[in-house]
């Protein structure tokens, strides 16, 4: 059984949930994290603003949210396992998980799925199936967050596309500090 509770005090207290290679499920915690920042730090490609101004994408919430898990875990090496997507589907049901998609037309172009604690977003995983779906969901996301005054979007661990965003990575005990402060803003995400 999942136990619901357990899981986001798992979060808020700064760990994540990972499949191993054996799609064992455990806790991790890092020395460092990664953010992506709700500030005027976050930038993005110049070439996403030609992409962005001819609106090719829509965007939504949660409106598939299994298609966005299964975006996610659909590459060659994966860390969600089957057993994650179940817990990322209960989370959802009890208004925890979401998933923020860009939508062309009726197919989906690519989404985020996150973890939301008051103001906190701690993003789990993004992917595209369409060009540039991901990279639009990742600037309407945080222009999402910013109007619902978030403080935090923690993006777990830098990779070269989060940077073209300006993520910065910060030692952990910084991170706790300010997921503390995110989980005394009563945000909502929808």
């Amino acid at each position: 059984m999942i136990d619901i509770a357990s899981i986001i005090q798992g979060y808020a207290h700064g760990n994540f949930l990972m499949a191993d290679d054996y799609d064992n499920l455990g806790w991790y915690s890092s020395n460092e994290r990664t953010l992506i920042p709700l500030d005027e730090r976050f930038r993005h490609p110049k070439s996403l603003k030609r992409v962005l101004n001819q609106n090719k994408f829509s965007v939504a919430i949660n409106k598939d949210f299994l298609g966005v898990c299964l975006g996610c875990a659909n590459r060659e090496t994966t860390w969600i396992s089957h057993d994650l997507i179940e817990i990322y589907l209960k989370l959802n049901h009890a208004g925890w998980a979401y998933s923020f998609e860009t939508w062309q037309g009726d197919k989906l172009a690519g989404g985020i799925l996150g973890i939301v604690i008051k103001g906190a977003f701690i993003g789990e995983s993004m992917f595209y199936n369409i060009p540039d779906g991901s990279k639009v969901a990742m600037v309407k996301l945080v222009e999402h967050l910013r109007s619902r005054h978030f403080l935090l979007f923690d993006a777990q661990m830098q990779n070269p596309h989060l940077a073209r965003f300006g993520s910065y990575i910060i030692e952990n005990y910084e991170y706790i500090r300010l997921l503390n402060q995110a989980l005394d803003r009563p945000c909502k995400f929808d």
